[in-house]
């Protein structure tokens, strides 16, 4: 999951990967897969409502993405797994990894944004409406 994580106000200082334990690593680790995956699909959602395609990957794609969105409704715009995470020792929300602060709490406005664009283009987009060229073309 990505986001402002619930752990951003833990009392324990950042740490660096060394200093992490193993769980914490797996954890930073299983995020980071997460998370490209989750990128992969809403590119997959915006060439899907580009090109009108529709297809079992798509709706797989747009699945993964409600997925994520309902856990950060839960998790009330925060990874929910953010306070297991600090206290696996690593108070870093996942987004400060690679982003700075301001621009890692803005980041799940905006992907949540992009992503409700990206599905209310699939809806609004009926399949097919692509010019196909014929054979003689």
């Amino acid at each position: 999951m990505t986001g402002n994580d619930a752990n951003a106000h833990s009392p324990l200082p950042p740490r660096g990967w060394a200093t992490l334990s193993r769980r914490a690593r797996a954890w930073r680790v299983v995020h980071a897969s997460w998370s490209v995956a989750q990128l992969g699909c809403l590119g997959y959602i915006w060439s899907s409502a580009v090109t009108g395609r529709r297809s079992p990957r798509l709706w797989a794609s747009v699945a993964f993405l409600f997925v994520e969105g309902g856990a950060l409704v839960v998790g009330h715009g925060d990874c929910p797994v953010g306070p297991l995470q600090a206290e696996w020792g690593d108070s870093v929300p996942f987004f400060e990894l690679v982003l700075p602060p301001r621009a890692a709490k803005a980041a799940v406005p905006v992907l949540a944004v992009v992503s409700l664009t990206g599905i209310a283009a699939l809806v609004l987009r009926r399949p097919g409406l692509v010019a196909r060229a014929g054979p003689g073309s």
